[in-house]
């Protein structure tokens, strides 16, 4: 069964695109949080569709937890762009002061974890990535632990000290640190794949940030209020208004996002994640 709100969704989706060719106010000005509210409904719906239970329907406060902590989340990329200045806010041709936009922003940037998420659902749900498997398992030491761990530390520290040569590492690093962390707490990690084999939730989430960083470009471009990159060394042959080669950061920008969201859910739960226990079985998260 298709959930009404589905429908809304696609009503959004609509809606924005007119209100952006059109130019119609304020639909356009507030276009990019509405598209993808449209976008997050309608992923929702067709979840529930195929499996009878989706993050909206079944797990409304989890979902809600997903909308709060995506800004925030999305807040502290902000704080690092302080440092690092790779894009900017800008409406026509003048740069605006993000913070005179806060409730905006905010908005905007709370729909970025129910995205990755609700993607991630859907393709789990599609079977995509079932058996998809390494060829030998790894043991995971608390030595390889502590030297991610180490890797985070520094790949946070880099790209606010040395910008212009180290700016990529920002989405690896609060996997490279968080990451570790969930599996010694026994939360869901990617790197306990490494020990199981199952390339299952690796995959679908490295898909699922690839598709959304894909039309988080592709919506900006047309936004009246966008974001412009300037990306030392690798600013070239644009798709959109992002350079070919920062498409590559999505996929590892959805495990950071995973292990940033498991480690808050861990100093909430000691042993066990409910939440992402009714996506994935117990099998998949030891």
């Amino acid at each position: 069964m298709f959930r009404k709100y589905g429908f809304v969704g696609i009503v959004l989706i609509v809606i924005s695109e007119i209100a952006i060719l059109q130019n119609i106010n304020p639909i356009a000005s507030w276009y990019f949080p509405i598209i993808w509210t449209g976008y997050i409904l309608l992923i929702d719906a067709i979840v529930y569709s195929i499996k009878h239970e989706s993050f909206i329907s079944s797990r409304p406060e989890q979902f809600a937890g997903l909308v709060a902590l995506s800004a925030a989340f999305w807040w502290a990329f902000e704080f690092i762009n302080v440092f690092t200045q790779n894009w900017a806010y800008v409406s026509g041709s003048n740069t605006l002061n993000l913070f005179n936009y806060s409730v905006k922003a905010t908005i905007a940037f709370a729909t970025v974890l129910p995205a990755i998420f609700e993607t991630l659902e859907l393709i789990l749900t599609l079977h995509l990535f079932d058996h998809a498997k390494l060829k030998k398992s790894h043991n995971i030491t608390k030595r390889f632990l502590h030297t991610m761990m180490g890797l985070g530390i520094l790949f946070l520290i880099l790209p606010i000290i040395f910008p212009t040569y180290f700016f990529p590492l920002v989405w690896f690093s609060f996997f490279f640190l968080l990451d570790p962390i969930n599996y010694l707490h026994r939360q869901p990690s990617i790197i306990a794949h490494l020990k199981d084999r199952k390339l299952k939730v690796p995959l679908s989430l490295f898909l699922a940030g690839t598709l959304c960083g894909f039309l988080w470009e592709f919506w900006n471009y047309w936004a009246p209020v966008k974001w412009v990159y300037d990306l030392p060394y690798i600013g070239f042959l644009k798709v959109f208004e992002m350079p070919i080669l920062g498409y590559i950061g999505y996929g590892p920008f959805a495990w950071e996002l995973f292990a940033m969201y498991n480690f808050i859910l861990s100093m909430r739960y000691a042993k066990h994640n409910p939440f992402l226990h009714t996506i994935f079985s117990k099998r998949e998260l030891r």
